[in-house]
């Protein structure tokens, strides 16, 4: 029993300190927002859940749709639900742990782990079987699933905290240790698009050109899958399983109904996703309602009426809106670095 506490109080010291530097970031955020809240009379902003909340629907606005934008372009729009069962398993396991032995990991650490190494088995299965995509996708998923539920089961008497959460997304869970390991895993996908771009757009478009100009396209296949697990994990903790692959897909699907270019569209995506964010958080403060769902709501209203500008662009003799796909990429056909 002494080991154990001993082994969760040295576990949680090293992620402290790992994680300080993203513990003075939220100490300056909460700061700005308290004083906003006063200046402004913003009360929803003077509470510490919320200021936490806001900064990392924030980051996920600029996250997911940073990943969405190559998935729905390589049609691939369905992996975000198959890495979020799968996160949801790595939930289980960080329990099913914490309960066992006494591990005190956070359950968001290992569901980063467990979601990373499905995508790769995700690619894997792909390339071993030469099943397609889907297939290996519904198999990743099914098994995720199956291996959570199944751990929560054996545990249910054990466990101190609603599996409601990770399913559905509580912004009052949010705590100064998941916010900063979400600005820590924001930072790692910013930084990787930021160097793989090129790559990344050329491998999405043309991945026979791509094999020719020398790129590994199963390599950054592989990134690609991975970044998009971080992105899940990190944008559970408001969406929830559920919902998190909504935040991947609804505000691609909405600037590409108006963008002319593949940049055009990846920056309305990302406007269109902190407007869904923003709106939806503060309806569901108003209302009492779970963040996760207003927060889709508003995004799907949002794509109405993205389409409707789309429509009536076309309707005065603008160019049409370009179909899903076939948005202009001619910066990728240079050569990639």
């Amino acid at each position: 029993m002494l080991a154990a506490v001993l082994l969760q109080s040295t576990s949680n010291e090293t992620l402290d300190t790992v994680l300080a530097p993203m513990y003075w970031l939220l100490d300056l955020w909460s700061g700005a927002m308290s004083w906003l809240a006063r200046t402004a009379g913003i009360e929803m902003l003077s509470y510490g859940f919320m200021q936490r909340g806001i900064l990392v629907g924030l980051c996920i606005g600029v996250m997911a749709p940073l990943i969405g934008t190559f998935l729905v372009h390589r049609q691939l729009s369905l992996i975000g639900d198959a890495l979020a069962h799968t996160a949801f398993a790595g939930v289980a396991v960080g329990l099913f742990l914490n309960a066992a032995i006494d591990l005190g990991v956070t359950p968001y650490l290992t569901a980063v782990v467990v979601a990373m190494i499905a995508a790769l088995f995700i690619e894997l299965i792909s390339e071993v079987t030469d099943a397609y995509n889907d297939v290996s996708m519904a198999i990743v998923l099914s098994t995720g699933f199956a291996l959570g539920t199944t751990l929560i089961s054996i545990n249910a008497g054990g466990l101190t905290v609603s599996v409601d959460q990770y399913l559905f997304g509580n912004l009052s869970t949010v705590t100064s240790q998941s916010a900063a390991i979400l600005l820590v895993l924001f930072a790692i996908i910013v930084g990787v698009v930021a160097l793989t771009r090129n790559q990344l757009l050329y491998v999405t478009f043309d991945e026979t050109a791509a094999e020719v100009a020398g790129i590994s396209v199963s390599w950054y296949n592989r990134i690609m899958v991975m970044l998009t697990a971080l992105v899940v994990v990190g944008a559970m903790q408001i969406m929830g399983v559920i919902l998190v692959a909504a935040m991947l897909v609804v505000p691609v699907a909405g600037a590409s109904q108006v963008a002319r270019s593949f940049n055009e569209s990846l920056l309305v995506s990302i406007v269109l996703a902190e407007l869904s964010v923003l709106l939806g958080i503060a309806v569901s403060y108003e209302i009492g309602a779970t963040a996760g769902g207003v927060v889709v709501l508003c995004g799907v209203g949002i794509y109405a009426v993205a389409v409707a500008i789309g429509k009536l662009q076309a309707g005065l003799g603008d160019q049409s809106a370009p179909e899903m796909g076939s948005i202009d990429v001619s910066e990728s056909q240079s050569k990639a670095d």
